[in-house]
């Protein structure tokens, strides 16, 4: 019988954990504020929706969706969910600004960024996405 401690996850390091949170930070508070932002509905919002070809009245439910998409993201249990509902979301924006010919860095960046601090986050994403040395 082996006295052994059991071993779980590896921990990353500090400057890992730090460099993940803050990546983390930038596309949830880009997205809250965003959402924050449809829900208040201020007319440059809904000029904006007109702009893209959107109706007015689904500023509401895609905040809703925006805000819950970035409450699971900042949840540990359920960022890596969260983090696919990022990008997807962050995908439609981009396909969005792509049909109408405008500039389309700003979700795709974001998108990355999300992945990149999860992924210095949580250390079981290394198993599932194993980068060389």
């Amino acid at each position: 019988m082996s006295t052994a401690p059991a071993t779980g996850p590896a921990t990353p390091s500090k400057a890992k954990l730090w460099t993940g949170y803050v990546l983390t930070a930038i596309p949830a508070l880009m997205l809250m504020f965003s959402a924050g932002m449809k829900l208040m509905k201020p007319p440059m919002v809904v000029q904006g929706f007109i702009d893209l070809g959107y109706p007015e009245h689904l500023a509401l439910p895609i905040g809703i969706l925006e805000l819950s998409v970035a409450v699971l993201f900042l949840i540990p249990r359920t960022a890596v969910l969260g983090a696919i509902l990022v990008a997807a979301y962050l995908g439609g924006a981009t396909a969005t600004h792509v049909r109408l010919g405008q500039p389309f860095i700003g979700p795709v960046i974001l998108g990355i960024l999300a992945w990149i601090g999860l992924y210095l986050r949580d250390e079981r994403l290394k198993a599932l996405v194993p980068l060389r040395k």
